[in-house]
C-alpha cells in the first residue's frame, strides 16, 4: 500500500504536512508506506530537525506549487510539475493507491475528474464531512462544496455514495439516510427537495428514512444527511464555527471539543475511481495525521471497487 501526500498544500506548508506524515508514519505497519510529494530539499530539512530518519518515506520532488487562490483548471494544465498535478498523475498510473492533499481544493476536484475520472455511472462526485451526534458516534453529510447546484437524481446518487461510506468506513451498519429539508413533511421544500423525495422513497438503494431539518443535524435519528453542495458547505461552515467559539469563550465541553475538525482529518471525494482526501486549508500537523490515515483507510475497506458495484 503506497498513500501518497501533498507536502506543498495547505497553509502551513510544508512543516505542518511534514510533521504529521511523521506523525502517521508512527502508526502505518509493514507494506504501507507513505510518498511525500513536493519539495524534497525542504521536506529533509523538517525530518532533521525532528530526528525523523528519511528512510521512513518515499519522496518524489515537484519544483511547482498550486497557491490556494488559483483557477484550479488553469492551474492543473499550466502547472504540471506542481505536487497536486504529480500526485495525481501518479495516482492515474497506479504509483500510490491514494492522494491526499490540504491545497487548493478547486484543483483537487479537477484533478480527480480529469485524472483517475469519474466512476461510470456517477454523474456527480459528491465531498462529504463528518458532524458529531449528541449521544456519541458520528453523522456524514453530503455534498458540502463540490456541486453548488443539483439535480434530483445527483442527490439520489449522493445518498448511495454516504450510505457506503457511513457502512464501509465507519461501520454503520444500515445506515439512515436522510434529505435535508425546511420540514420533515414530504410536500415541504424547494423544488430540487420535492423532486428528490420521492426517488429517494421509491429506492432500494438505500434506507432512506424522510426529510430532517437542520436542527436534527446532530441528532440520533439519522447518520447520512443528503444536499446540495451550497447548502452543505453552508452548514459545514456553520459548524466549524461552533468550536472556534468555544476556544473564543474559553469554554470546555466534550460535546463541542468533538467540533475540531483535526479529528477527522479531511473530506472525501465520493464517486472516483481512487481513494482522493482534501484537508482544510489551515490543517496541522494532527490534521494531516488523519487525513492519511482516513486514506488509508478508504483503501482498506476496498471503498472505491463498493461504489463501482453499486453504480454497475
Amino acid at each position: 500500500m503506497k498513500i501518497g501526500l501533498d507536502i506543498m498544500g495547505g497553509d502551513y506548508a510544508p512543516k505542518a504536512a511534514v510533521l504529521g506524515a511523521i506523525e502517521a508514519c508512527k502508526t502505518l505497519t509493514a507494506g504501507q508506506q507513505l510518498v511525500l510529494i513536493g519539495d524534497k530539499e525542504a521536506a529533509l530539512a523538517i525530518l532533521n530537525e525532528n530526528n525523523f530518519s528519511a528512510d521512513n518515506f518515499e519522496f518524489v520532488h515537484t519544483t511547482e506549487v498550486i497557491g490556494m487562490g488559483e483557477h484550479p483548471t488553469k492551474a492543473i494544465v499550466q502547472k504540471p510539475n506542481s505536487s497536486i498535478a504529480v500526485g495525481f498523475q501518479m495516482l492515474k498510473e497506479g504509483a500510490i493507491d491514494a492522494f491526499s492533499s490540504a491545497g487548493n481544493t478547486g484543483a483537487m476536484l479537477v484533478g480527480s475528474m480529469f485524472s483517475v475520472k469519474n466512476i461510470p455511472g456517477v454523474t456527480r462526485p459528491a465531498m462529504t464531512t463528518i458532524v458529531p451526534k449528541l449521544k456519541g458516534g458520528l453523522g456524514i453529510i453530503l455534498d458540502v462544496g463540490a456541486n453548488a447546484d443539483c439535480k434530483p437524481d445527483n442527490l439520489l446518487q449522493f445518498g448511495v455514495l454516504g450510505s457506503l461510506l457511513a457502512e464501509s468506513v465507519y461501520g454503520i451498519p444500515n445506515p439512515r439516510v436522510a434529505l435535508m429539508n425546511i420540514g420533515e413533511e414530504e410536500e415541504k421544500g424547494n423544488l430540487l427537495s420535492l423532486a428528490t423525495y420521492p426517488l429517494m422513497k421509491d429506492t432500494k438503494l438505500f434506507n432512506f428514512v424522510g426529510n430532517v431539518e437542520g436542527r436534527d443535524l446532530f441528532n440520533d435519528n439519522n447518520d447520512v444527511i443528503v444536499c446540495d453542495g451550497f447548502t452543505g458547505n453552508v452548514m459545514l461552515k456553520l459548524a466549524e464555527s461552533f468550536y472556534v467559539i468555544t476556544l473564543k469563550k474559553k469554554l470546555k465541553d466534550e460535546f463541542l471539543d468533538r467540533f475540531n475538525y483535526e479529528q477527522y482529518g479531511g473530506s472525501p471525494i465520493l464517486g472516483v475511481n481512487a481513494p482522493v482526501v482534501v484537508g482544510h486549508g489551515i490543517s496541522s500537523p494532527e490534521a494531516i495525521k488523519n487525513m492519511v490515515l482516513l486514506s488509508k483507510n478508504m483503501i482498506e475497506t476496498n471503498l472505491v471497487d463498493k461504489i463501482k458495484l453499486a453504480f454497475q
